[in-house]
């Protein structure tokens, strides 16, 4: 059983939880929890290594030994480390250590969406979310959106980050894809009804900063604006 804070795994779990710049350059994240641990398995996803706890439920043993099974080394650690390295306030007592894995963006590419300058990781994880259950074949972030590996982004995603394209591109690279997609603009009280909007088209919808809107060089891409039409009584 590791006891010790200094121990090099947990001084990683730590870093990885906390720091952007330790994700970048371990090229690793860690996700925590049975649900996403098995979200992770089910996708054959590249695992580093598990940490567990002797706390950990039936359902969680037989996860465990999926991992063991596939060659994954497990330890376990105190229950006072795993509260220490976990980035939740009751935590399951099992935490994975995973490689990122980039997919590429599909071709033909006709239906994805980009988040621009997201800040909250709740938001831009419920954005992924919300892009895989829709079919969406891709999710964009933009310079300044708040990093997709970070742990609340992850939980908020709740594995659909398994299952569909996350990734980074600056605005020039936006650029050159907004030559072969339509850039729509989702905006809240101004532009097109969505119904009016042709989605068979090659199609980029855009959701921008949660206070400041869209950047400049998203406003200057875009196509036109559409909005999800409301009763005047509801404040947005």
């Amino acid at each position: 059983m590791i006891t010790s804070k200094q121990n090099t795994k947990v001084k990683l779990v730590q870093s990885l939880q906390s720091s952007s710049r330790t994700r970048k350059s371990e090229n690793k994240f860690v996700i925590e929890g049975i649900r996403l641990a098995e979200e992770a398995i089910a996708s054959n996803w590249k695992t580093d290594f598990v940490l567990y706890t002797d706390e950990i439920s039936q359902r969680g043993k037989s996860l465990l030994s999926k991992y063991e099974n596939r060659g994954v080394l497990s330890t376990l650690v105190s229950t006072k480390l795993m509260r220490l390295m976990s980035d939740t306030e009751t935590p399951q007592g099992l935490l994975v250590v995973l490689v990122w894995q980039s997919m590429p963006l599909p071709e033909p590419m006709d239906f994805i969406m980009v988040a621009d300058r997201i800040r909250d990781p709740g938001n831009l994880g419920t954005i992924i979310r919300t892009a895989d259950a829709a079919g969406v074949q891709a999710v964009i972030t933009t310079p300044g959106t708040v990093d997709f590996l970070s742990p609340k982004v992850i939980r908020a995603g709740m594995g659909s980050h398994f299952h569909i394209p996350v990734l980074s591109k600056d605005y020039k690279q936006l650029e050159s894809l907004s030559k072969s997609l339509n850039f729509y603009l989702a905006s809240v009280n101004e532009g097109f009804p969505y119904t009016d909007n042709n989605f068979q088209l090659p199609t980029a919808i855009v959701i921008g900063n949660e206070a400041e809107g869209a950047s400049q060089e998203i406003i200057h891409l875009a196509d036109k604006k559409i909005q999800i039409p409301c009763l005047e009584k509801v404040n947005l």
